[in-house]
C-alpha cells in the first residue's frame, strides 16, 4: 500500500479521540481540509487544532442534528469527498438477563443507526454529485461471537451497511468500504489495562502479530480506502486486527508456534 495525497473535504465522525482522532491526522497530514465532528466540541476543537481543520459538534444519535450539520459543513466549507464514521460507544461484557436495554438501545442507537444516519446525511449528496468516498468503523467484534450483545451486533449491522449502500450507491460512483479494527490501543483500551481490567498479554497473545492494532495503524488503511489508489473497491470489510481473526483456532492445537530460530 503506497501513500496518496488526498484532496478536498473529509468528515470524521467522532473525531475527538481514539481511532476517529488518528484519522483526523492521517487525512489531514494527507492533504484534506478535515471536519471534526464529535458530541465532545472541546475534544473536537483540540483534534482541529492539531491536523489544521475545523471542529463541528454534533451527536450522529441526532438524525435532524446530523442532517442540519451536513448541510452547514457543506455551505461553509464545499462539497464532502470522504466521509469517515468512527463515532461509536462500548459496552461492558455483561450477560443478556444484566445488560439494561437502556445500554442495549444506546450502542446500537449510535453504533448501528448513527453509522446509517450519517452515510444517509452526506452520501445522498455525494451520489448527486456521482462522487465521494464513505468508510465506515466496524469492528471484528462484528465478526464472531463475544459477550458484547449490543455492540457485536450493532457492528455487524455496520458491515452489513457498508455492503447495502454500496451496491446503492454504485452506480452513482460512491464507494462504501468498512474497516474492522481488532483490539487498538485506544485510550479507553489503555486506560482498562492501566487499571489492570484488560490482561494486555491475553489481547496481545491471541493475534498472529502477538501485539496490539494502533490507532495509526487503522487510519492509514482508512486513508487508502478513500484514496485513488482503491478506486475500484467498494463494499468490502477490511480486517486491521494484527491477525486477530486467525489466531484463537490456534490454541486447540497447543497455540501458536514459536518465532523460528
Amino acid at each position: 500500500m503506497s501513500e496518496t495525497s488526498l484532496r478536498g473535504i473529509a468528515v470524521v465522525t467522532g473525531g475527538a479521540s481514539g481511532i476517529g482522532a488518528a484519522c483526523c491526522r492521517e487525512l489531514a497530514r494527507r492533504g484534506a481540509r478535515v471536519a471534526v465532528l464529535d458530541r465532545d466540541g472541546v475534544g473536537a476543537a483540540t483534534v482541529a487544532r492539531e491536523c489544521g481543520g475545523q471542529p463541528w459538534a454534533a451527536d450522529v444519535a441526532d438524525e435532524t442534528g446530523i442532517a442540519a450539520c451536513a448541510a452547514a459543513i457543506e455551505a461553509e466549507l464545499g462539497a464532502v469527498e470522504i466521509l469517515v464514521n468512527s463515532a461509536g460507544i462500548l459496552q461492558a461484557p455483561l450477560p443478556p438477563e444484566r445488560l439494561p436495554m437502556t445500554t442495549w438501545d444506546s450502542v446500537v442507537g449510535v453504533d448501528q443507526r448513527g453509522t446509517y444516519v450519517a452515510c444517509v446525511a452526506f452520501g445522498q449528496r455525494m451520489a448527486e454529485r456521482r462522487r465521494g468516498n464513505i468508510v465506515n468503523i466496524a469492528s471484528v467484534a462484528g465478526m464472531r461471537s463475544m459477550p458484547l450483545h449490543a455492540y457485536a451486533p450493532a457492528k455487524a449491522a455496520v458491515i452489513a451497511i457498508t455492503e447495502c449502500l454500496a451496491a446503492e450507491w454504485g452506480p452513482a460512483q460512491v464507494r462504501v468500504n468498512a474497516v474492522s479494527p481488532g483490539y487498538t490501543r485506544t485510550p479507553p483500551l489503555q486506560a482498562a489495562i492501566e487499571r489492570g481490567e484488560r490482561d494486555v498479554s491475553a489481547l496481545a497473545g491471541n493475534a498472529a502479530l502477538g501485539r496490539l492494532v494502533e490507532p495509526d495503524e487503522v487510519a492509514r488503511v482508512v486513508a487508502f480506502l478513500a484514496g485513488p489508489e482503491a478506486s475500484a473497491i467498494t463494499g468490502v470489510n477490511l480486517p486491521v486486527d494484527c491477525g486477530w481473526l486467525l489466531a484463537p483456532p490456534w490454541h486447540t492445537y497447543g497455540g501458536l508456534r514459536q518465532t523460528r530460530g
